[in-house]
């Protein structure tokens, strides 16, 4: 499938391409968009599959996203680029990269979302197949800020990304645009065993009071790529472009002029 993708910056400069967690979409990107756009660099961020404007029809598993991202990459004339993934979308990038490493340039994971405890996905999953839906833009910025990976988004972050998201239905109710089914599937994805590491340069931001467990996964990645791994410390919760947008920026601007 080809996928819905934003775009910054010039079309001839060197691409980076961007994935969004679960029941997000890529215009959470538009932040470090504007910043890599600024230095020269094409920035195009996708709505993986089940998610904003991409279609929402199943399969929704690691494979067929990934297979979806390298689809989108040959119809953009995109032979390799630097992939940046947050959350789930950093599952989708990693298992891109371990099984097709040449089109990857270098990865940016930002909290990545593989090898979660059960517990952790069965809650959030059992959470996330309920019928959300709101009265108002209201409702809805409320229960986002309710989650519990938020530690502090901005409410005017998170309204700006609600009443550009929400859709009516034909009971007058408002949903989000992503599909609760390949959201469902996607935490189920997020509970296998993470995907061989590619032996590539690769970034992982972590933010301090992020509610994944990281530690054994950053062994991992320090064991197996050595000088190539830059990890890289950022304040408050998992949602990092939400919380600590110019710190992570700033950690994803310099890895990628890294030599």
């Amino acid at each position: 499938m080809r996928l819905k993708a934003r775009s910054w910056g010039s079309a001839s400069a060197e691409p980076v391409v961007c994935l969004h967690g679960v029941g997000q979409h890529g215009g959470i990107f538009e932040e470090l968009g504007g910043r890599l756009a600024g230095e020269g660099r094409r920035l195009l961020a996708l709505d993986l599959r089940g998610h904003g404007g991409s279609g929402h029809e199943p399969p929704w598993n690691l494979a067929t996203h990934a297979a979806d991202v390298l689809a989108t990459l040959d119809a953009e004339g995109i032979g390799a680029a630097a992939l940046v993934g947050h959350s789930f979308g950093g599952a989708v990038a990693a298992t891109l990269a371990a099984a097709e490493p040449r089109r990857v340039a270098r990865l940016a994971l930002l909290d990545p979302g593989f090898g979660l405890p059960v517990e952790y996905v069965l809650k959030s999953a059992e959470m996330d197949r309920l019928d959300w839906s709101f009265g108002s833009v209201d409702g809805a910025v409320n229960a986002l800020l309710a989650a519990d990976t938020v530690v502090a988004s901005p409410a005017e972050k998170v309204r700006a990304f609600a009443a550009a998201d929400l859709r009516p239905g034909g009971d007058g109710r408002l949903r989000f645009s992503h599909s609760p089914a390949a959201v469902v599937v996607a935490w189920s994805e997020m509970a296998l065993p993470p995907p061989p590491i590619a032996q590539l340069p690769t970034l992982v931001v972590r933010p301090v009071a992020s509610q994944f467990l990281s530690g054994e996964q950053d062994k991992r990645y320090r064991a197996e790529l050595g000088s190539l791994l830059t990890l890289k410390a950022v304040p408050n919760g998992h949602n990092v472009l939400w919380e600590s947008p110019q710190e992570t920026s700033a950690a994803i601007s310099e890895f990628l002029a890294a030599n």
